[in-house]
């Protein structure tokens, strides 16, 4: 008799089988890891943008105002550009910080970085774009009750915006 060499049918399903369950679980961990790193990128960038905030502060004795409206890079809010007069944040870049950041992963044409001042006072809204974390697990941000997904740098007299 004449043996076989091979696998048979069924060993190959298995062994598909198993790779394909294995390669999902990688793939579910890889998208969490994504969604933590850009989250990670949101509250650095925030971080950066209050420091230069304070900066642009301690120079002119006032914030970059925005007239209390609330500026942001995405079309409902005013679409405003990365540096100068017309940035997101008036006149705090190229001087303070090169440019202006800008969430790494927005949603639609409403979520993104939004900016706030009357020249006293500021609030930074990351504006319902967090994906893994909230204001509340984190002891780092302040929280706002606008959203589970919503954090925020501000000054004290910011709180009621």
């Amino acid at each position: 008799m004449k043996k076989k060499n091979g696998f048979t049918l069924i060993e190959l399903l298995v062994v598909i089988a198993i790779i394909g369950l294995l390669s999902s679980v990688v793939l579910a961990s890889l998208n969490t890891a994504r969604a933590k790193a850009r989250d990670a990128t949101r509250l650095s960038d925030m971080q950066q943008l209050k420091l230069s905030l304070e900066l642009y502060y301690d120079a002119n004795r006032a914030y970059p105002n925005t007239g209390g409206n609330w500026y942001g890079n995405c079309s409902s809010w005013g679409s405003k550009g990365t540096t100068g007069a017309g940035g997101w944040i008036p006149d705090l870049a190229p001087t303070y910080i090169p440019s202006l950041p800008l969430d790494p992963k927005p949603i639609g044409t409403v979520y993104c970085y939004l900016y706030r001042s009357d020249g006293v006072d500021y609030m930074l809204l990351v504006y319902n774009t967090a994906e893994t974390y909230t204001a509340t697990s984190n002891k780092w941000l302040r929280p706002l009750i606008l959203s589970p997904s919503d954090f925020a740098f501000y000054t004290p007299g910011a709180i009621m915006w």
